[in-house]
């Protein structure tokens, strides 16, 4: 049964995470928690952007938060999310890795840490490698490792990354990601009224 989505993403982003959330029903229940490379001093447009493009609640993650069913945290600018054992998020201003702060891999590392196999990983487009480590160690962790098709992405490296370090899953294109997240939720209800 999975417990939380993880989804990193870069350049060209924006538009495919909102066209991800925007294909998934308002009463999703799995939480997601996504790091998009923004700059260091962006405002909160991505959260009000994703928030009037679907019917899940999107916010800007807060410390200390616990992750909750039905929501979309958002990591700020400038900061690293991680999860903590208890399902709480945690915010921190450690030196960038791969180039950036947030990272994709420090989230999915602690993600696969606090969730092992009930976590689902998705890295989509972007111009770098981040997020490829730490999908194969969401993998070797027992969860399940999601990548946009390369051929889709606005900026394919980061997901041909991603296949080349963690053989994922699955390789799909946007709208059949979300309807794979879509038929993993729905086997979690069938599950819960067993």
């Amino acid at each position: 049964m999975y417990k939380a989505v993880v989804i990193g993403a870069s350049a060209g982003g924006m538009y495919a995470i909102k066209t991800l959330l925007a294909s998934l029903p308002g009463n999703f229940k799995i939480p997601i928690i996504i790091v998009q490379h923004l700059a260091p001093d962006s405002d909160n447009y991505l959260v009000e952007f994703l928030d009037k493009n679907t019917g899940l609640t999107v916010k800007e993650a807060d410390e200390k938060e616990v992750v909750q069913s039905g929501f979309v945290y958002v990591c700020p600018p400038n900061y690293h999310i991680l999860v903590e054992e208890n399902m709480s998020l945690s915010l921190s201003a450690d030196e960038k890795v791969n180039y950036s702060r947030p990272s994709i891999d420090v989230l999915f590392y602690s993600a696969a840490d606090a969730f092992q196999e009930s976590l689902i990983g998705i890295v989509l487009t972007g111009a770098n490698d981040d997020g490829a480590r730490g999908l194969f160690y969401i993998k070797k962790k027992g969860g399940l490792g999601i990548v946009q098709n390369p051929s889709e992405a606005e900026s394919p490296q980061m997901p041909t990354a991603a296949i080349l370090e963690a053989n994922p899953d699955h390789v799909l294109e946007i709208r059949q990601i979300s309807k794979l997240l879509l038929q993993l939720a729905n086997k979690n209800q069938d599950k819960n009224s067993l």
